[in-house]
């Protein structure tokens, strides 16, 4: 059993070096690695043996219970259903309207008859039951983990799978602790030719990659205003807030537009965008963990509503070896729109790679690349899960707990920024990104589309958040802001919903 006492003072390790650890044989016990680990504070090191988890054979019939049925949760049931030997046992939401209309279904489609339930303790409490599959809102997602890693349950959680950067640290520790598959839910991971192109990436084929560019520009309207009201009778609104700080309820929380509040969602950035961001880090040095800076700019344009999101950003993150991540996000809606849901990347040479065509340096003609299969585990992003859940061997999760947590910090710590930033007249000429000529010529070409589709003009306000200075390994911010930004790294959650520390896991 490894336990952390100060959450703050932890080294890092990504999977990497676990891989390198676990294959000296005999040198390297595992005791001599616990007590290794335990000397490093909260080593990061995923763990694959001796969990609460029950051993499950090939022959035997893995019962899942699915929490969140609304939105997303209708594809994790017809992923689950569509594998060979899966049950679902449970369907959990405080809707019990969605909790009916899902039993329902799963009874008319499946052979086998699914309890309903409003929480997901029930479920966890069922010894009998394996996994859990979540696809509840944003601030639901790390509890649930913890929560299911400690009831010995291994987890399939939806993207992404923290609501800050500390309690995605804590789901880091308590799989570590208790040994279970946790795999999140971003899909790209079980893309073999994505994993193939990433291998192609970082074998140098390109030479060094400098810049790895996610999109997540798809368009969507306004939310206007609700008022406070009474929840409806067939919810049960203490549930399903959890560990959310919200005193009122009122209808655009549900069922979709809580993306687009702090307290429970993280804006597109860490919703769609998710995908795209860990594509984007996965691109890149595999030592990397996190960012040691980042910066972001961006708004809520077009709509006068409710929200408190932006619909529109442009992100920076730097990391150790001077790699750089770019992310736009781009949720207006005008005539003309282009949608634009991908990822590119950029060389120091000058090339490029756009739409898996490699552009050399000046040349406007790309060459279409043959991309071979990258090492992935088979099945798809649920055919995966099961399969690492039978080999007991949380590694093989396409998108495992360390792919989670490092894709979903970056993604957070540039919401952040913006969360800090002000609310200014930016000039386009004048820019905001120091001596970035890189970041600039982007958020220039984000600042020409909106000016076009929007009429964000130059003058305009944005909200341009400071930069924020991060350390890696420790996972606390330093430097300027760094009281204000290190604030933001936790919430703080209603009782009875808390999210554990990270000595308590």
């Amino acid at each position: 059993m490894l336990i952390c006492k100060n959450f703050f003072q932890p080294k890092t390790f990504n999977s990497l070096d676990y891989k390198q650890i676990i294959m000296k044989k005999p040198s390297t016990t595992r005791r001599s690695f616990l007590k290794a680990s335990l000397a490093a504070g909260t080593a990061a090191v995923i763990s694959g043996t001796k969990g609460r988890a029950k051993i499950i054979g090939a022959n035997d019939r893995v019962r899942i219970a699915i929490a969140g049925l609304n939105g997303r949760g209708g594809s994790h049931i017809g992923g689950f259903m569509g594998q060979k030997n899966v049950e679902i046992a449970y369907l959990v939401d405080p809707d019990s309207k969605a909790v009916s209309r899902r039993v329902d279904e799963v009874k008319r489609k499946g052979n086998y008859s699914p309890k309903g339930a409003a929480d997901i303790r029930q479920a966890l409490a069922d010894k009998s039951v394996d996994a859990i599959s979540t696809a509840a809102p944003n601030h639901w997602h790390a509890l649930m983990t913890i929560w299911g890693a400690q009831a010995g349950k291994h987890v399939y959680v939806e993207k992404p799978m923290s609501h800050d950067v500390r309690e995605g640290r804590i789901a880091v520790a308590a799989q570590r602790k208790y040994g279970v598959v946790i795999q999140h839910g971003t899909q790209n991971r079980s893309n073999a030719k994505i994993a193939g192109l990433h291998e192609m990436i970082n074998a140098g084929k390109f030479g060094k990659l400098k810049i790895s560019y996610g999109y997540c520009c798809k368009p969507r309207g306004g939310i206007g205003f609700k008022s406070p009201s009474v929840s409806p009778a067939n919810l049960d609104w203490n549930l399903w807030r959890g560990p959310a700080v919200i005193d009122t309820f009122h209808q655009n929380y549900v069922h979709y537009n809580w993306h687009w509040f702090w307290e429970t969602g993280n804006g597109d950035l860490n919703n769609q965008g998710t995908h795209q961001l860990d594509v984007a880090r996965w691109a890149m040095d595999p030592k990397l963990t996190n960012p040691t800076r980042v910066m972001a700019i961006g708004g809520r344009f077009q709509w006068d509503d409710q929200g408190e999101t932006p619909n529109s950003m442009f992100g920076i993150a730097e990391y150790p070896n001077g790699q750089q991540l770019f992310f736009n996000v781009r949720n207006v809606n005008y005539k003309g729109y282009q949608r634009q849901v991908e990822n590119e990347y950029y060389f120091e040479d000058g090339g490029k790679i756009i739409r898996n065509e490699y552009f050399a340096k000046g040349s406007k003609t790309g060459e279409k690349l043959n991309i071979p299969d990258g090492k992935i585990t088979p099945g798809g992003n649920w055919g995966s899960f099961i399969n690492a859940i039978r080999a007991n061997d949380p590694l093989m999760a396409n998108g495992n707990v360390h792919d989670a947590h490092y894709g979903c910090v970056v993604g957070h710590l540039i919401n952040n920024s913006y969360r800090l930033g002000k609310n200014v007249p930016f000039n386009k000429k004048a820019g905001q990104f120091g001596d970035n000529k890189d970041a600039f010529e982007h958020f220039g070409r984000l600042h020409d589309v909106m000016n076009n589709g929007v009429k964000v003009k130059d003058g305009s306000n944005y909200t341009v958040g400071p930069w924020l200075t991060f350390d890696p390994e420790n996972e606390i911010h330093t430097g300027d802001h760094a009281d204000a930004a290190n604030a933001l790294l936790k919430d703080f959650n209603r009782p009875g919903f808390e999210v554990p520390t990270i000595d308590k896991v």
